[in-house]
């Protein structure tokens, strides 16, 4: 069973995957747009909420790398891909989803942050249902999920990150709200956390 992780909290996504070598794993972000009123409370509608997943690499000296969003679908070595822009949030389960091949990261390479920013500007008041999660794609497992669906007036959030410790893939739960259209924006606040 997955651990639902709070903020701050530390896990070894190798441990958490029976142990096993770990070779590639899913993160999934899904979310959904609060439900509007209308006139007079009457006749709910849906809102469009572009979410979007993206993920900076980056090295020993807290330098970016690279950058996976939906400007760039797949990382320069190749070994990390995106799924593609969902522009609603409409659907069940994951809504974007980043594929880390971690035999094929470069040696090179620190750790991977995880980030989620409203392109739209909404704030996170707006979404619900809000989950990033970490899957083994080998075996389906779903190995750790972290709630987003926290009210506020932030349009982003440094969600995880991923890092190799001691021959171990580690996850590291942040879950610090911040601002920015894109993974750009938040740059600062992510150097601050690596």
């Amino acid at each position: 069973m997955a651990i639902n992780l709070q903020k701050g909290q530390k896990i070894s996504l190798t441990k958490e995957a029976g142990g096993s070598t770990l070779t590639k794993i899913v993160m999934g972000l899904g979310w959904d747009a609060k439900k509007t009123k209308g006139f007079f409370g009457m006749g709910a509608k849906d809102q469009e909420i572009d979410l979007d997943a993206s993920c900076v690499v980056f090295d020993e000296a807290k330098n970016p790398l690279d950058a996976i969003y939906f400007g760039q679908l797949v990382s320069k070595d190749g070994s990390i891909k995106h799924s593609g822009d969902n522009r609603t949030g409409a659907g069940d389960g994951d809504d974007e989803q980043i594929v880390v091949d971690l035999s094929s990261v470069p040696a090179v390479v620190k750790s991977i942050l995880f980030v989620v920013n409203s392109f739209t500007g909404q704030n996170f008041s707006q979404i619900e249902n809000a989950y990033c999660r970490v899957v083994d794609a080998t075996s389906g497992k779903e190995l750790a999920r972290y709630n987003l669906s926290c009210t506020g007036e932030h349009t982003a959030m440094l969600m995880a990150k991923v890092y190799l410790h001691s021959g171990e893939w580690k996850m590291h739960a942040i879950g610090d709200n911040t601002s920015g259209k894109t993974f750009q924006h938040m740059m600062p606040a992510m150097q601050a956390v690596i």
